[in-house]
């Protein structure tokens, strides 16, 4: 997969029904056991409250849910739909719940754990995580501004850029966008400037 869409930061909404207060954070999240580690980070927060139930998916594919002692289905479930049908992954949401006295029934609570749900992802910003390459040029100073150039036009991002004897820049590109400058740095300079591949990752962008 070249790019899937994530969040960059943890956002937090509140929601309620009937006195039942909702309170739903979204995080990113990249692995299961770093899932646990909010899951229990949160249900330590919130001591106190009756339920904490959660779901999360994950750019392979995995996901989870749990509803923590409400109804079956109406909780848990509701949640991950609600995130999978928002196109996000890597993403965990741990809806705390703090009963209000009145029994909300299959439809409310539905409602109110994919309303708060729904409201925590909206609230995140989302970012696009592109499979990106990392290239480390050296030039000369006399190359540099026209190196520059050609960066910006194709598309890249200066990471560093150190200034010695020589310049060195660490610029990132999209995977998908890489071969295009390589094939143009090679041109624009004769084969004079390389191209060194430092690290392959996935590079947050915003959305």
């Amino acid at each position: 997969m070249q790019e899937y869409i994530t969040i960059k930061d943890s956002f937090t909404a509140e929601y309620e029904e009937k006195h039942s207060r909702f309170i739903a954070t979204a995080f990113y999240c990249e692995s299961e056991t770093q899932a646990s580690e909010i899951i229990a980070a949160q249900k330590s927060k919130y001591w106190d409250a009756r339920h904490n139930v959660f779901a999360y998916l994950l750019q392979d594919g995995s996901a989870r849910f749990s509803d923590d002692g409400e109804p079956h289905g109406t909780a848990g479930m509701p949640m991950l739909d609600v995130i999978k049908g928002s196109g996000i992954t890597n993403v965990l949401v741990v809806v705390t719940r703090y009963f209000g006295g009145i029994l909300l029934g299959t439809g409310g609570l539905v409602r109110a754990y994919s309303t708060s749900t729904r409201d925590a992802l909206a609230g995140a910003q989302r970012v696009l995580m592109c499979s990106c390459c990392e290239y480390e040029i050296d030039c000369d100073y006399g190359s540099f501004d026209r190196l520059s150039r050609l960066i910006s036009d194709c598309g890249g991002m200066v990471q560093n850029t150190d200034f010695t004897d020589k310049v060195t820049v660490n610029v990132m590109f999209k995977a998908v966008d890489s071969d295009a400058f390589l094939d143009k740095l090679c041109e624009s300079f004769a084969s004079k400037l390389t191209a060194k591949l430092k690290n392959e990752m996935f590079f947050p962008f915003n959305l």
